[in-house]
């Protein structure tokens, strides 16, 4: 019997020394790796194989934005297409952030080649934004909102109304983005804690605020609505909202990805909590590279209380048991019940 499950796909970021080599690995379809490749070397730019298989990972290259969207990419939909369709029956899929491209990926809006092209052409008009970006926990040690972070993020967002915007909700985590001198005053007005935060996200612009116009107004002009395809699986965006298969305006699709996503706040907490809701799957997958989505997807969860979830610990306890609700692609233990 099959197992009903909700894909979720990754965003920035999440490539890094640890999943140098992740692609070749898990690369089933030696033809997806090629269109890949072929996609890269039209444009000039370094493939995916080369990059995925130098014998050390280089901060400068590997994290130069072109190149890191296109590994990130790469590996979402070399996970995607590794999911077993004996066992499980993907009902829907949502991302976070970048990893929208993605979702519209696994969806078949774009195909492999055209999804590619997208990543890299995104990467290459946003690397040169302006701003920042740091994060910053609104929860606290168990999970459970924490009234007081909240207010302290919204004071900040006020102090600098029009400078700084939230840019993306990200379970117990606020991703705020703006002008340099407003991310620099709002991280040394926030309290430190957890030793970690606030923390700025390095290599990134402003994302999905109105620094991104010019960009948005160039992919627009690049990627008309002719280049996109009807979603094969229902799809839900980075306001919640659910884009069906089969049925979807493509002129609206075109423009909610090139337009409201790269210049709007990106709700991913309502993404999740939308689906879940809507398609009650059975496991929530969550693509590789990397395993770190997994705590944004739980706290998404606790704030709605998913199944009774209502803690870390609860959600821990899920995850220990014989069948754990949550299976990434990233971690080893839990690949081998997917693939």
């Amino acid at each position: 019997m099959k197992k009903t499950a909700l894909v979720v796909c990754p965003g920035r970021g999440t490539y890094n020394k640890a999943e140098l080599g992740y692609i070749s690995q898990h690369a089933k379809d030696g033809a997806l790796l090629a269109q890949f490749d072929a996609v890269r070397s039209a444009a000039g730019l370094a493939t995916v194989s080369e990059l995925d298989q130098q014998p050390l990972f280089s901060r400068s290259t590997h994290l130069k934005a072109e190149n890191a969207a296109a590994l990130i990419f790469a590996a979402g939909m070399v996970d995607y297409r590794s999911i077993d369709p004996e066992q499980f029956d993907v009902v829907a899929v949502t991302g976070n952030s970048m990893g929208w491209y993605t979702a519209l990926g696994c969806a078949g809006v774009l195909a492999a080649n055209s999804g590619m092209q997208l990543v890299t052409d995104m990467a290459q008009l946003t690397a040169d934004g302006a701003g920042a970006q740091f994060i910053y926990p609104v929860i606290d040690e168990n999970w459970c909102p924490d009234p007081q972070r909240s207010a302290l993020v919204q004071q900040q967002l006020s102090e600098h109304h029009g400078d700084l915007f939230m840019s993306i909700v990200y379970g117990g985590y606020a991703v705020l983005a703006g002008s340099e001198a407003a991310v620099k005053a709002a991280m040394a007005a926030l309290p430190p804690c957890d030793e970690r935060f606030p923390l700025l996200l390095p290599g990134h612009a402003a994302f999905h605020t109105g620094f991104m116009q010019a960009a948005s107004d160039k992919a627009l002009a690049l990627w008309p609505a002719a280049r996109f395809n009807q979603p094969q699986l229902p799809l839900i965006d980075g306001r919640g909202q659910v884009w069906p298969n089969f049925g979807s305006d493509l002129a609206a699709l075109q423009r909610y990805t090139l337009q409201h996503q790269v210049c709007q706040s990106y709700d991913f907490s309502k993404a999740l909590q939308v689906a879940v809701k809507e398609f009650a799957p059975e496991h929530i997958i969550l693509l590789g590279p990397g395993a770190g989505l997994g705590g944004a997807v739980a706290q998404s969860l606790i704030q709605i209380g998913w199944q009774g979830l209502r803690s870390k610990q609860d959600f821990v306890a899920i995850q220990q048991s014989a069948e754990p609700y949550v299976l990434s692609m990233g971690l080893p233990e839990q690949r081998c019940l997917l693939a």
